[in-house]
Formats: structure tokens, C-alpha cells, sequence
């Protein structure tokens, strides 16, 4: 499943076809070192707790990351279609990242 057009053309838009893409990117870098919840990215990241909230939205809708929990015990993890995906991934961030 490397290089699946259709999760590319996903990945794209989710990163960089939209607004908010590149906190998309600083979350999902985030949740690829370890799992954390809303809160823990909130501080990490340097950013709202809503916007936060926001993003794992946009992000859970597309399936590149899943939730382990409920209300206020929530926990976020890359997904199983990301983990597949990672090397689109990689080659998309890498590219965000050099157009800075």
C-alpha cells in the first residue's frame, strides 16, 4: 500500500491544502514521538487547547489519527492508515517543511 495515490492526494489536502495545515503537522510530528492527550499537545505545541481540539477533529475525520478513551480521558495515536502511509508522509512534511 506504499505510495497509495489516494491517501497522497489526502495527505495533501489535509497539510497543505487548507488552513491549519502546518499544526496539523507540528500535532501529528507531536503524536509520532508519543500518544498524549489534547492537553499535553495544547502545551506542547505552544497553542489553544480549542484549536487543539479543532485539529485532532480534522485529523480523526480523515483517519490519520485515532482516540483511545472517553470524554477527558482521551489519549491520541497515529492511526493504522497513516502507519501505512508514513512515507508519503515523510516525503509531504519534508517538502512543507523546505518551502518555510
Amino acid at each position: 500500500m506504499a505510495n497509495d495515490p489516494y491517501a497522497k492526494r489526502l495527505l495533501w489536502f489535509v497539510f497543505a491544502g487548507s488552513r491549519g495545515g502546518v499544526n496539523r503537522l507540528k500535532l501529528v510530528k507531536a503524536l509520532l514521538e508519543k500518544p498524549l492527550n489534547a492537553n499535553q499537545l495544547a502545551k506542547e505545541m505552544g497553542i489553544d487547547y480549542k484549536a487543539v481540539l479543532h485539529h485532532v477533529g480534522v485529523l480523526e475525520k480523515n483517519n490519520i489519527i485515532t482516540r483511545l478513551g472517553e470524554k477527558y480521558n482521551v489519549t491520541f495515536f497515529i492511526s493504522n492508515f497513516l502507519e501505512a502511509n508514513m512515507e508519503s508522509f515523510e516525503q509531504i512534511a519534508g517538502e512543507l517543511e523546505k518551502s518555510k
